[in-house]
């Protein structure tokens, strides 16, 4: 009988209150969105998006959404990046993480993204992000997803998080783990899982889990913060997981998750191992979540993060030079790397000398490319700054031309001067666009247009 072993397990170790925990509240899987508040506030977004909203207890930021039929790809808002599609109790480990602006953020299981958009939103665009994840084809996803989210400081790298350690020792003031894991707690939303779950995976993925935890840890500064996250049950993964590591390392002190959502952890997962499970969090498909556990550890002492030498100074790039006056004058005196003919806007925090050697897949924003003396913009500097660029097409949610523009049409531009301007919806940068004679021809990228027209509030 398919997923045999985890009903078993769960039912001796939970008694009479498995149906309880594991009956969901509600009949379908609970659908949500995250804002992004790089973009926006909660609250203006709730107030324009037209959707029907429920606020999340898991995160500030996180809504359920209750519309069945619900395609958040659909919404001219998820195209400019005002929110994240994300299952609202998966927002909860990364607003544990108590990111601060400035920080040095490592996120080592990262794709597709929905985490890594919401420390960038806690980051504010200022100092560094990480995001690191090991499937080349989820981390191309995972790039996407942030050039989407118009995050400007991050660094996607495609790596082991062995080598990550190499390249990043005791460098990072913060740390998501969100571990790869048997997803016991996405049953529901994919049954699928449930035909291949087995007592083998579940030790796979805590062999693996505890291997990723010990890299993670190796990378946190002295007085930084890791949480550790799954969405599972399982209590190699969970419980046990943490409590092993915290074992092996009494430079780290287990810290509170606090009480404002789910459940406890609980003591017969521990694996008979010492743990305060009253500090770490549980949320049940009950709690009106899928499934998640979580745990945040404080690195009390260890090796000193190594000074970091400033990279040189890149040689002015005149094309650019002369680009950015005309369009994104405050964007003019910021630093601008030059690889082959692309040219690259830095996060202001330098990296480790060691950590060029890594595979990294985006460093900072694509803002162009230098041709034959001349400076051609792509999509992602629209999507991070659109809004400063100085030429600008601003259109209502309930305009047609944005339907039209994310079709991939020429929309009739009269706001809008003869040039680059960067298109948005309700202040949210979707893209850019090249006026002539009024009309705004489409630079929207042929691989994210949208395929037919939809009716706000109505489905999506």
């Amino acid at each position: 009988m398919a997923g045999e072993y985890f009903y078993e397990r769960e039912r001796a170790l939970l008694g009479s209150r498995f149906d309880a925990l594991l009956t969901p509240a509600a009949d379908q899987a609970a659908r949500g969105v995250t804002v992004n508040t790089l973009r926006c506030t909660t609250q203006r977004f709730a107030a324009g998006c037209g959707l029907p909203l429920r606020p999340s207890p898991f995160c500030p930021a996180s809504y359920f959404v209750d519309l069945p039929d619900f395609h958040p790809g659909r919404h001219p808002y998820h195209h400019a990046g005002a929110f994240y599609s994300q299952e609202p109790s998966a927002a909860a480990p990364a607003a544990l993480l108590d990111v601060q602006p400035g920080m040095k953020v490592l996120d080592t299981c990262a794709a597709p993204g929905g985490k890594s958009s919401q420390l960038a939103a806690a980051l504010q665009g200022q100092g560094l992000l990480v995001c690191n994840e090991y499937e080349a084809g989820r981390a191309s996803i995972l790039r996407g997803n942030l050039e989407r989210m118009g995050v400007s400081n991050a660094v996607v790298t495609n790596e082991d998080t062995a080598r990550l350690a190499e390249a990043f020792p005791a460098f990072f003031d913060r740390v998501l783990v969100d571990a790869p894991c048997s997803g016991e707690g996405m049953f529901r939303k994919e049954p699928q899982a449930l035909t291949q779950h087995s007592e083998a995976l579940v030790r796979q993925c805590a062999a693996l889990g505890a291997q990723i935890l010990e890299n993670a840890a190796r990378m946190l500064a002295p007085g930084g913060l890791l949480v550790y996250s799954t969405c599972t049950f399982a209590p190699e993964e969970d419980e046990g997981q943490v409590a092993a590591f915290l074992a092996r390392h009494p430079d780290f002190a287990l810290e509170s998750c606090g009480e404002a959502f789910g459940s406890p952890g609980e003591e017969n997962r521990t694996g008979g191992l010492p743990l305060d499970v009253s500090k770490v969090r549980r949320i049940w498909p009950s709690q009106g979540g899928e499934g998640h556990f979580m745990a945040r550890l404080r690195r009390l002492d260890g090796p000193e993060t190594a000074p970091v030498r400033p990279a040189k100074s890149a040689p002015i790039c005149k094309e650019w030079s002369v680009f950015a006056k005309e369009y994104f004058l405050e964007l003019a005196d910021r630093p601008a790397v030059l690889r082959g003919d692309k040219l690259f806007l830095l996060p202001a925090v330098p990296m480790p000398a060691a950590a060029q050697k890594l595979r990294i897949l985006r460093a900072g924003v694509l803002a162009g490319t230098v041709r034959k003396g001349r400076f051609e913009p792509e999509h992602h500097l629209f999507t991070a700054f659109g809004t400063l660029c100085k030429n600008q097409l601003n259109l209502p949610l309930a305009d047609e031309r944005v339907q039209a523009y994310l079709q991939g049409h020429p929309i009739p531009a009269p706001e809008a001067g003869n040039g680059w301007c960067a298109v948005l919806v309700d202040g949210y940068p979707l893209g850019g666009a090249k006026v002539s004679s009024q009309t705004a021809k489409n630079h929207y990228p042929k691989g994210l247009r949208l395929l037919g027209a939809v009716e706000i509030g109505s489905g999506l």
